[in-house]
C-alpha cells in the first residue's frame, strides 16, 4: 500500500515546515543533493539552486508566485549522464511534465533523481512579481499562498495570475515520487505527503512521518479547481482560435515579434543544441530583401517572424505542457503561450496523449502503431 503521512506544521510556520523536510531528505545516506526553489539576494528572486549543505537550505520558496524559469531544464542538464549520487528535485507540476518529455526525449534520465512535487498555486509574470513582492519576497509568499488557499484564484493586491497558471488544469503533481498536498488540507497543522512510486515509497519510509489520511475535503477542493480551470482554458482556447484562424489573423497576433527567439530558449522541451533559425539558412543575403521589397512595394521587417513559430509549433506541440514560460519571456508582451497551448492541445488529442504523463508513454510520431490515422491514410 502507497504510503500517506503528514509533514509536521509548526507555529503555522509553513516554509520553515518545508525547510525541516527537505533538511531530513538531504540528509538521508543515498541523497547527495537536493534541487530547490530558493530566494536570491537579488531583487528578491527565487531561482532554482542545488544544495548539498543542510545549513544552506535557508531560505527555500517552493510557494512563492516567482516562476523565473521552468527547472526541468536545470534538472535535465544535471541528470543527463550519470553524477555519482542521487539528487532529489521538489518541483512544480509543470516542470515534473517537461522533465519527463526530456527523459523521453533522450535530453535527462531518471536514474538518479526522486522527483517531489508540492500542489501548484501558480505564479506570476516575472513584470507583476517584483510588483508584488516589492522588497520582502518572504511575506510576499506567505500574502499569496494564504491568498491562494483561500480561493482568490483571480486577483491578489491587483495583479493577476499567469494566463498559462489560469487555464492550468495539471496543479497537482500527479507524476512524481512524492506528492505533497496543500489544498483542502489543514496546513495550519500539517501538509500532506503522498508517496506515488517505489522510489517515492523508499524515501518517505526512511523519513518516519506520521501516518495520515487523504481528507475528504481535499477531493472536494480538486474537483471545484478542475471545473473553474478547465472553464478558464476552454475560454482561452475559444478567443485564441478565433484570433489566429486565418493566416492574416496570424499575422497581426504575431506582429509584435522582433525574433528575438526568447520563448524558444525560455521553453523547457525546446532542446535542439542548433535552431536552424540561427544558421545561415535564414541569414538571407542583402539583395534578398530587396528583391521582396521590390516584388511587393514594402517587406515588414525582420522577415520570418510568423515562419519560426510555425516550424517550433511543428516541433513541439506534441511535448507542449503549458507552462507558460514563453510568454513569461517575450519583451513585447505576445500571448505566445496561448496559441501554443491551443495548437498543443489539439495536436496531443489527436494522438491521444498527453505530455509529461508517464515516462512509459512514447511520444507521438516515434512509434509505428498500424491502426492510427485510418480515416486518414485510407486502410
Amino acid at each position: 500500500m502507497a504510503i500517506t503521512a503528514t509533514i509536521n506544521v509548526k507555529d503555522q510556520d509553513l516554509l520553515g515546515s518545508l525547510q525541516t523536510f527537505c533538511t531530513a531528505i538531504l540528509t538521508q545516506e543515498d541523497i547527495r543533493a537536493i534541487l530547490v526553489p530558493q530566494r536570491q539576494p537579488m531583487k528578491s528572486m527565487v531561482m532554482p539552486t542545488l544544495v548539498t549543505a543542510p545549513e544552506q537550505l535557508d531560505g527555500i520558496d517552493p510557494l512563492s508566485p516567482a516562476f523565473p524559469m521552468n527547472g526541468a531544464k536545470v534538472l535535465a542538464k544535471l541528470t543527463r549522464k550519470p553524477s555519482g549520487g542521487k539528487i532529489a528535485a521538489l518541483l512544480r507540476p509543470c516542470e515534473i511534465r517537461a522533465f519527463i518529455e526530456l527523459v523521453k526525449l533522450k535530453q535527462a534520465r531518471t536514474e538518479d533523481v526522486v522527483l517531489i512535487g508540492i500542489d501548484c498555486l501558480g505564479a506570476l509574470r516575472n513584470t507583476d512579481y517584483f510588483r508584488f513582492a516589492g522588497n520582502d519576497a518572504a511575506a510576499a509568499t506567505q500574502r499569496f499562498y494564504e491568498g491562494m488557499l483561500a480561493g482568490k484564484e483571480t486577483a491578489l493586491d491587483g495583479v493577476e495570475l499567469a494566463s498559462a497558471c489560469k487555464s492550468c488544469e495539471h496543479s497537482i503533481p500527479d507524476a512524481a515520487d512524492i506528492a505533497l498536498g496543500l489544498r483542502g488540507v489543514d496546513i495550519g497543522t500539517g501538509i500532506l505527503a503522498q508517496a506515488q512510486s517505489p522510489a517515492g515509497e523508499a524515501l518517505l519510509a526512511q523519513l518516519n512521518l506520521p501516518a495520515a489520511e487523504v481528507p475528504k475535503a481535499r477531493e472536494d477542493a480538486l474537483a471545484r479547481l478542475l471545473e473553474a480551470r478547465t472553464a478558464s482554458r476552454d475560454q482561452m482556447f475559444a478567443e485564441t482560435a478565433a484570433a489566429t484562424d486565418s493566416v492574416e489573423k496570424l499575422s497581426n497576433y504575431m506582429a509584435n515579434c522582433v525574433n528575438c527567439y526568447n520563448c524558444r530558449v525560455a521553453c523547457p522541451v525546446c532542446y535542439c543544441k542548433e535552431c536552424v533559425f540561427v544558421t545561415d539558412v535564414f541569414n538571407h543575403d542583402p539583395a534578398q530583401y530587396l528583391r521582396w521589397a521590390q516584388r511587393k512595394g514594402a517587406i515588414k521587417m525582420p522577415t520570418d517572424t510568423v515562419f519560426y513559430h510555425l516550424t517550433r509549433l511543428t516541433h513541439m506541440s506534441t511535448a507542449c505542457v503549458g507552462c507558460g514560460q514563453c510568454s513569461n519571456a517575450c519583451p513585447n508582451d505576445i500571448p505566445v503561450m496561448e496559441l501554443f497551448r491551443l495548437v498543443g492541445q489539439r495536436t496531443q488529442e489527436a494522438f491521444a496523449y498527453e505530455a509529461g504523463k508517464s515516462v512509459d508513454e512514447s511520444p507521438p510520431m516515434s512509434v509505428f502503431k498500424e491502426d492510427e490515422f485510418q480515416e486518414v491514410v485510407g486502410l
